[in-house]
């Protein structure tokens, strides 16, 4: 492991340096052509050289993320052997009660049920007795109650007090008198509906609620493990793959905090402390329920860890429900970013992080208008945007190798889907610019569900 890690640091350090050499000095103001200063280039663009310094600046938006993931890919080892219990759980109270918790609108009754039962069988089965899969649903998955699961369904005519919507509000009701069924000293795992638990996660989420130093915490979610719908869609996914191993691993580690925003499933949280921070927090925060969650959480002083182990879920089906999909997180994003109800220090950062999404579409001409129309500008910021643009390659590569297994794949086709993950890169950033494009645009309010029943859908 030592030595893939060490492969893996000189890999990013190749590519970035790659990156740097050869960005910094394309279409730079080093260029014997280009204008000499800011004066020449207005002498030579006029009015238009603000705009050609505007995209060029916007880039740097991206980078605090990419220092994030450079940091945590050097600081932690991307490929960690699976965890192992350190704490026996043969005794029934060795190990706190753990409620794995799934949100589900109903829609898709089949899918959770059998997820429920898969995730009840992976727990046994790594000797875990002192849990329950609870479902709670807008309407009922008429799932069969047992002593490790149970289903919880929200009243029509529940409203919260601050009118939060959507996941957060059935989240919500969880918490509510009368309802809520656990101790102030369990925990509760948050689970999307097609979120598949595996050994290491489950080992992970124990030695990491029997430490209790930390209350929350989040692990690695892949998205290659299962039927692939749409390769696509999963290819483009790799990214987060590589984000949960950089910049989350890294602020949850380093800073103890999700200061750039999290994931909503593999959440696992100590029920009291979920309690005080409340999912309760006013239609703003119901889009992206849980990044506004956690920032809030480490406004009021509470601490996060990384968790070992990894589960499983699925990419979009289609190309449709992924731009749905980005379009929700990015709405969501920017409505936490511009919460009065969090303090400014601890929404900045994701502030810088939403805008330098919102920036892309001017950001990604950089690219175009770089080398047809160079300006002058300071040299590190050519090393700063050369930089940003060597990690995400990295991070492609990194999650590309992380999601798909060369003994699943062999290694010609690995070797295939490795190099058509580059080359797709450029058809990913028109995707995402489309969907940055559509949520501006678009009121944002809504939460979208993709599509998960599989048995609807004809795999390529």
């Amino acid at each position: 492991m030592a030595l893939l890690h060490l492969g893996n640091v000189l890999l990013l350090f190749g590519i970035t340096a790659i990156f740097i050499h050869y960005g910094s000095n394309f279409g730079s103001h080093s260029d014997n052509g280009s204008p000499q200063s800011f004066k020449s280039s207005w002498e030579v663009y006029g009015w238009f050289s603000l705009v050609l310094y505007l995209c060029q600046y916007l880039a740097l938006l991206a980078l605090p993320q990419a220092v994030f993931n450079f940091l945590g890919f050097i600081l932690f080892n991307p490929f960690p052997a699976d965890p192992q219990i350190k704490k026996s759980i043969q005794l029934p109270d060795s190990v706190p009660f753990i409620c794995f918790r799934v949100v589900t609108r109903g829609d898709y009754s089949n899918l959770v049920q059998n997820n429920v039962q898969k995730n009840i069988d992976t727990c046994l089965n790594v000797g875990l007795q002192n849990f329950i899969v609870e479902v709670v649903a807008d309407r009922s998955i008429s799932l069969n109650p047992s002593q490790h699961a149970c289903e919880v369904v929200v009243p029509v005519d529940y409203q919260t007090k601050s009118g939060a919507m959507f996941k957060a509000r059935a989240l919500q009701y969880c918490l509510e008198k009368g309802v809520n069924r656990l101790n102030d000293d369990d925990w509760v795992v948050h689970l999307d509906e097609e979120t598949l638990l595996t050994a290491s996660s489950v080992k992970g989420i124990i030695n990491f609620v029997c430490n209790g130093k930390h209350k929350f915490g989040q692990g690695l979610i892949t998205y290659a493990h299962g039927k692939i719908v749409n390769q696509f869609t999963t290819m483009c996914d790799t990214l987060r793959v590589a984000e949960d191993m950089g910049k989350i691993q890294f602020q949850l580690r380093v800073l103890r905090m999700p200061i750039l925003g999290w994931k909503g499933s593999f959440v696992v949280s100590h029920l009291g402390s979920e309690r005080k921070v409340s999912f309760d927090n006013g239609l703003d925060s119901s889009v992206a329920e849980d990044t506004y969650f956690g920032i809030r959480a480490a406004s009021l002083g509470y601490s996060f860890d990384f968790i070992q182990g990894d589960m499983h879920e699925q990419s979009p089906f289609t190309l449709m429900d992924f731009l749905q999909q980005r379009k929700r997180w990015l709405q969501g994003l920017l409505l936490v970013a511009h919460s009065s109800y969090i303090p400014f220090r601890y929404r900045f950062l994701l502030g810088v992080s939403v805008y330098s999404w919102i920036t892309m579409p001017l950001t990604t001409a950089n690219l175009f208008l770089k080398p047809v129309c160079p300006i002058a500008v300071p040299h590190i910021v050519d090393i700063s945007v050369s930089f940003i643009g060597g990690v995400w390659m990295f991070l492609y590569i990194y999650g590309t190798c992380r999601s798909f297994s060369v003994a699943r794949l062999g290694i010609f086709k690995f070797l295939l889907l490795l190099m058509a993950g580059v080359f797709v890169t450029p058809f990913k950033i028109i995707v995402e610019n489309i969907a940055v494009i559509w949520g501006l645009l678009t009121p944002k309010h809504k939460f979208f569900v993709v599509k998960k029943d599989l048995n609807a859908i004809c795999v390529i």
